[in-house]
């Protein structure tokens, strides 16, 4: 991704969360980010002052809703509110990585809410005017603002990566029904290689059984593709399945690290070759002490969206192949 340029007026923000991304995404906009002391009172209420002026700014705040996901969460709102008060012109909210996505629907009569919902109207409410995330989990979180929402992809930065491993006859696996169109995605532009599919039940949250899988993966490299990893029980018991089957290689590609539970021990005794993983969440020392786990940067496809989005310009044309 080429070096892009600061726009006049924007101003870059960032909480707590994702400190080494937000730099990196300054580094490439050639700008530094914004004087903001984000920190905690004595009770462990969020604080927030901002040090310089942002009045009829153009301002975008990066802040990952990740773990601590609450602490987080009310960072950015708090930030937003803060910047809305200090007259601010338009407020973008870069979240890329967007927390309580998993929430998004209602499991048929179950009284349980839907908290994608009541985190989009959170952020309406204190004055966010335009939401930048990376691959939701369910795109159609996008319909629960009131706002613009920008949804880009990591599967550019992922696939760019894919076609300098020298895979040997590869084939893209999706881990579950529910990533076919994403795995097929990635399929068509990795030479339009052939896909398969792992059919699981998962019995309770966390928790998956592999049953069947549906195409030839003997003897090939297989590329699991997939929006994020949390403990990566799914991915590692798909990849048992497929070296039961014949398979040579497996990588395993998602976009959000989320890495909870025990998902250490998960990826140490896992079948799978390699862990490759954006920088949207923050990596703990301990997953980035395992050899498996290697991480590319989003810095440089998040920077040109924020310079197109200030521009006016398309962000749509950023993944027009």
């Amino acid at each position: 991704m080429p070096e892009v340029l600061l726009v006049p007026d924007m101003k870059l923000f960032a909480g707590n969360a994702t400190p080494e991304l937000a730099q990196r995404i300054a580094n490439r906009l050639y700008t530094s980010l914004g004087d903001a002391a984000v920190g905690r009172f004595s009770d462990g209420e969020v604080s927030v002052q901002i040090n310089e002026n942002v009045r009829g700014g153009d301002i975008f705040i990066i802040q990952s809703t990740c773990a601590p996901t609450n602490d987080n969460l009310m960072e950015l709102v708090v930030m937003v509110d803060a910047l809305r008060r200090a007259s601010a012109g338009r407020i973008t909210a870069v979240i890329p990585y967007f927390g309580y996505a998993r929430q998004d629907r209602r499991v048929r009569s179950a009284r349980v809410p839907i908290t994608a919902k009541v985190v989009a109207d959170f952020l309406s409410s204190v004055g966010v005017d335009r939401v930048l995330t990376v691959d939701l989990h369910a795109e159609q979180i996008q319909g629960f603002f009131d706002v613009p929402v920008d949804n880009v992809f990591g599967s550019p930065i992922l696939l760019e990566d894919m076609l300098q491993l020298n895979l040997d006859n590869p084939i893209v696996v999706s881990p579950d029904i529910g990533g076919v169109v994403r795995a097929r995605a990635i399929a068509k532009l990795l030479n339009d290689t052939d896909m398969a599919i792992i059919d699981k039940r998962r019995p309770r949250a966390n928790v998956s059984q592999v049953m069947h899988i549906i195409g030839d993966v003997a003897g090939r490299d297989c590329v699991m593709v997939d929006d994020m990893i949390d403990t990566g029980g799914t991915l590692c018991k798909a990849a048992e399945a497929l070296k039961e089957r014949g398979a040579k290689r497996v990588f395993a590609y998602a976009t959000h690290p989320i890495f909870s539970g025990n998902a250490i021990q998960n990826i140490k005794n896992s079948v799978i070759d390699e862990f490759v993983v954006c920088d949207t969440i923050p990596l703990t020392p301990e997953i980035k002490a395992l050899e498996k786990v290697r991480t590319l940067t989003l810095s440089g496809m998040l920077a040109e969206a924020i310079r197109r989005i200030s521009n006016e310009e398309s962000i749509s044309a950023m993944f027009e192949h």
